[in-house]
């Protein structure tokens, strides 16, 4: 009896545990996402492109890989910023694209997965692939 007391106190202690280490995490478009996983999830690239160039390409990178399920403007910004949630593998994708100055862009990539955990190596792979569209279209500079 005292082993099943014992049994059912720790396993309540690590679920008490689990739920305490879990938390969640800003996201690139100033959104709150579920996390179990800290540290570096988020790859930036900077183009001499114009936002719109730079949102399209992404736009256009997270349609072919998977599904864009919103776009928005961010609060508390201008229209130099535009944001973009998607799904890609299973995965939740956010997608920031900034304007730093007249003539550079930065778009910042983001994904992690149903329970919470980073996917670098599809951040990575996304953002390389914005940045191949990208050198697809000539500048509208």
């Amino acid at each position: 009896m005292n082993a099943k007391i014992l049994s059912a106190v720790a396993l309540t202690s690590a679920v008490a545990a689990a739920i305490v280490a879990t938390g969640c995490v800003k996201t690139v478009s100033d959104t709150h996402a579920p996390a179990y996983s800290w540290g570096q999830d988020t790859v930036e690239g900077r183009y001499q492109r114009s936002v719109d160039q730079v949102y399209q390409a992404a736009m256009q990178v997270v349609q072919s890989n998977g599904v864009v399920v919103t776009e928005y403007i961010p609060h508390d910004t201008t229209n130099t910023v535009r944001s973009l949630l998607g799904r890609v593998n299973d995965r939740k994708v956010w997608v920031r694209v900034e304007q730093v100055d007249p003539r550079i862009t930065q778009v910042d990539v983001q994904a992690r997965t149903k329970m919470g955990g980073k996917d670098l190596d599809l951040v990575h792979e996304l953002e390389k692939e914005i940045a191949l569209k990208l050198a697809q279209t000539s500048p509208a500079y």
